[in-house]
């Protein structure tokens, strides 16, 4: 669920970003956010449909909006405040994605090492 939401939080982002917060310099609004929202579609698809692989390609498009944002808040202070946003709201999202696989791997690590009895 709450991989689900964050990969909507990231796709919302992109129109608030360059419609409200920051307007693009060079390309128009409707552009930019078009251009922006491709990496996260997959993901919103496979979410909206309630698939297990929305995690998987919600993370990897969290790292394409990882690398942005931090593009964006280093070059262009103007849209520092959405790139922080973006960055926080991808690493959320790669951590929440992998959760249950980090989870599983520490269980199946503490079940190794307390060995037979």
């Amino acid at each position: 669920m709450t991989t689900r939401l964050l990969i909507l939080a990231l796709a919302l982002l992109q129109p608030l970003w360059f419609f409200v917060l920051a307007e693009p310099a060079v390309l128009p609004p409707a552009v930019a956010t078009a251009v922006k929202l491709v990496p996260i579609l997959p993901a919103l698809v496979l979410a909206a449909l309630n698939h297990r692989a929305a995690g998987f390609w919600g993370g990897l498009a969290a790292l394409f909006y990882f690398s942005t944002g931090v593009m964006e808040a280093w070059s262009h202070p103007a849209a520092a405040l959405p790139a922080w946003i973006e960055i926080a709201l991808s690493l959320a999202l790669v951590f929440s994605a992998s959760w249950a696989g980090l989870r599983a791997r520490a269980a199946k690590r503490g079940a190794a090492d307390a060995g037979p009895q």
